[in-house]
């Protein structure tokens, strides 16, 4: 097996690991046959059958199925194996996303002075990569993220161990009691400000199986099918424990021992067959195949203290923020859309609908007025 990352922008996206037999069933799985697997792998059909013989005697079990007037097509026991290693695969990238995090920054730092580098913890999102993308490209800046839960994002904010927090909440008043507990002791009207980053819809990702049963949060519960949750601290997890109560769905019935990191985890997942069912982002779901049924559309914000708003990084990002480019990349992404104000500087309390709005101080009545 062979490890690979890269530098150049938008060579990579996500990590990149190789394997011989891995790229062979691939191949078989997506082609449909040996024939045109071959075709695709841009080698003879007797390679890619001696190939295939040669890893049934190294696995001591079958790896195609044939049949007389057929084409051979990969066993149960070869997807099953695909699946565990693209789910593999995709626990690893954070890891891998982290290493080119770092030497991307050192990078960054080294060419030149003009070169920002903003430091951003952010809830895990898959258009944020592309803003990251689009800043190195356009705007010589660049993103340092590290993906972790909107609650771990906010607390290393505060803690002074980035510059910018990203995490989502739904426009729902009634989010309140679960969002409010969470985020509310992590945010303060007089030293944070937010930027409006974008919008995107999460919704139930099934299989297209499911796809008849499925209409609703107690559709998954009530169906018995099995669910793969995110982690604690996490804007998702937050959304789940939301649908849970808004509901009425009892605690004790929802499964919350699988547990995933990412969207693409999740609907990695429930592709596979290893759950039925999980909430994520609608990118998510497509990029695998799955039925998307939509749940909320969520505003992702970029939390800020109001001693950083200065720094020239996050200028420039509020510029790219409101910028036409930026708006047209992500509406090419599905299920995202431009924040209502991109790059504007919201106070809390315009921004999260659950929030206590401030007090409005009335002028004090004269004597005379209050007789």
């Amino acid at each position: 097996m062979w490890l690979r990352y890269a530098f150049e922008p938008g060579e990579q996206q996500g990590a990149a690991l190789g394997n011989p037999l891995f790229e062979l069933l691939a191949a078989v799985l997506e082609a449909g046959s040996i024939r045109h697997a071959a075709q695709r792998l841009g080698t003879s059909y007797r390679h890619v059958w001696g190939s295939l013989r040669r890893w049934e005697s190294v696995l001591g079990e079958p790896l195609v199925t044939w049949s007389q007037g057929r084409k051979a097509r990969a066993t149960p026991f070869a997807q099953r194996l695909v699946w565990a290693e693209r789910r593999a695969r995709i626990g690893m990238q954070p890891h891998i996303e982290a290493l080119r995090a770092d030497l991307g920054r050192v990078l960054a730092e080294a060419r030149d002075e003009l070169h920002q580098v903003v430091s951003v913890r952010a809830s895990h999102d898959l258009a944020l990569p592309v803003l990251q993308q689009h800043l190195a490209e356009s705007a010589n800046l660049h993103l340092d993220i590290g993906f972790q839960g909107s609650v771990e994002a906010l607390r290393a904010l505060n803690e002074g161990q980035c510059l910018i927090a990203g995490f989502h909440v739904p426009p729902l008043p009634a989010a309140a009691p679960v969002f409010a507990q969470a985020l509310k002791p992590l945010l303060k009207r007089k030293s944070h400000r937010l930027l409006a980053c974008s919008r995107r819809v999460q919704g139930l990702m099934v299989r297209k199986e499911h796809a008849a049963l499925v209409r609703s949060f107690t559709d998954v519960v009530g169906g018995g099918l099995r669910f793969v949750n995110r982690q604690p601290g996490s804007g998702t997890r937050l959304l789940v424990d939301h649908l849970v109560q808004a509901h009425g769905v009892p605690r004790r019935s929802v499964d919350f021992a699988h547990v995933e990191n990412t969207h693409v985890a999740v609907a990695l997942c429930v592709a596979s067959g290893v759950a039925d069912a999980g909430v994520g982002v609608e990118a998510a779901a497509l990029q695998f195949g799955l039925h998307f049924i939509p749940l909320v559309e969520e505003s992702y914000f970029l939390a800020c203290l109001d001693s950083g708003m200065e720094h020239p990084g996050v200028q420039r990002l509020r510029e790219i923020l409101v910028g036409e480019r930026w708006r047209q990349i992500l509406e090419q992404l599905p299920g995202y859309r431009p924040a209502e104000q991109p790059g504007a500087l919201l106070k809390i309390e315009e921004a999260l609908p659950w929030w206590p709005r401030a007090a409005v101080q009335r002028p004090a009545r004269s004597h005379a007025e209050r007789r």
